[in-house]
């Protein structure tokens, strides 16, 4: 089998295809074990060593069952847009850039901040010698 493409994106070839399938945006570890279990795919086959029939046993189970890339994607930021439009917290937290899910900002989410530092000495110029 050449390259393996399910919902549009690419799997790794040298994976067992239990690790392989939760490149898929929307599907983690826990649900690429179930599909390998419903479609009755061996866990330790790697990608490249898949047939035509269990590729496409794969591509059916995932397509009809579960969202995912793309689709997934597109359902998630209409949440967000939904949430932003209606004028919730969670959407004035998500126009803000900030934590969404209750987390402190005092100390931590500095990434999400711009890793702005608010200490005594951290705004100030350097002192010059002359």
């Amino acid at each position: 089998m050449a390259v393996v493409r399910i919902a549009g994106a690419i799997l790794p070839q040298n994976k067992k295809i239990e690790y392989a399938l939760p490149y898929l945006y929307g599907i983690g570890l826990s649900r690429a074990r179930k599909i390998l279990s419903q479609t009755s795919i061996d866990y330790d086959k790697r990608t490249k060593d898949l047939t035509e029939q269990e590729v496409y046993r794969l591509r059916e189970m995932i397509e009809k069952n579960w969202k995912v890339e793309g689709d997934l994607r597109r359902e998630i930021m209409g949440n967000i847009k939904h949430q932003k439009e209606i004028g919730s917290y969670r959407g004035s937290r998500h126009i803000r850039n900030l934590p969404v899910n209750g987390q402190r900002t005092k100390t931590n989410s500095r990434t999400v901040r711009g890793n702005v530092r608010r200490t005594m000495m951290s705004g100030k110029r350097a002192l010059t010698k002359t």
